[in-house]
Formats: structure tokens, sequence, C-alpha cells
């Protein structure tokens, strides 16, 4: 009679490569590809941002200052510039993002629907405005 401990001491013992077939060199393409997707996006969204601030008449390269980009943004969007306090305070952040999203869209003469877009899907929404026919100060749909 095999004693059940013996057979989980074996069962433990062998080797783990074995079993899986080496999956390491797939996790690795995986994890290129997803690498390259996101260095993508994030040149995408620079490149919106850059062409979103000249559009507002402010300089292309303030989007690649992470804080500066920041101010610049408050700026365009006419909110003062101790919001940027709020960028820093868990949960205020999420909301504040979403006010300063509705009010670029605003400035660009879009409606609340594209700045919860922006809110929300920016490397969608960002490159939309950035490249469409739109102008910075604009009367918003609301507004007109």
């Amino acid at each position: 009679m095999v004693h059940f401990f013996g057979l989980l001491h074996l069962w433990l013992q062998e080797d783990p490569t074995a079993v899986t077939g080496g999956g390491e060199g797939a996790a690795a393409g995986v994890a290129i590809a997803a690498m390259v997707v996101y260095f993508g996006i994030l040149v995408l969204m620079i490149a919106a941002m850059w062409k979103i601030f000249e559009k507002a008449g402010e300089p292309g390269w303030a989007a690649l200052i992470p804080i500066y980009n920041t101010i610049v943004l408050l700026k365009i969007c006419s909110k003062p510039l101790w919001w940027i306090v709020l960028f820093i305070i868990p949960f205020v952040n999420v909301i504040a993002w979403i006010m300063v999203s509705i009010a670029l869209a605003e400035r660009f003469g879009k409606g609340v629907g594209f700045g919860i877009g922006i809110a929300f899907l920016p490397f969608i929404f960002m490159p939309l405005l950035a490249w469409s026919e739109s102008r910075y100060g604009a009367a918003s749909p609301q507004m007109a």
C-alpha cells in the first residue's frame, strides 16, 4: 500500500517546467507587445496634448513637462492654479479631472458628453479634439 504523503512528496519534487511546457517565451512576447502598445499610446497622447496646447495659444513643448503641463491645462480650462492641489487628493482628483475635461471640451466648442469622453477615454478623445476642426474659444453647443 502506497502512503498518501509519500505520493505527495514525489509530486512536489517534480520539475514544474515539465508540466508548463516552458511558457516563458510566450509571456515575454506578450510583455513586449504590451510595452509597444503602451509606448504607442504614450506618444499619441503627447502629440495630442502638444497640438491642443498649440491650438490654445500655449507652447506645445509644455506637454512634455509633467507638472507644468497640468498648470498649462488648468490655464487653458480657465481654472485657478490652486486646483493643482485637488489632483493630489485621492478621490477628489477624479472629480477634478472630470471637471477639467468638461471645461476643456467646452473651451473647444464641444459638449459635456465629449468632456466625459476625455475624462474616461482620453486616448480616443484627446486625439479627436487635437486633430479636429474645433478652435479654442469656440462656443459650446449648450451655450449657443
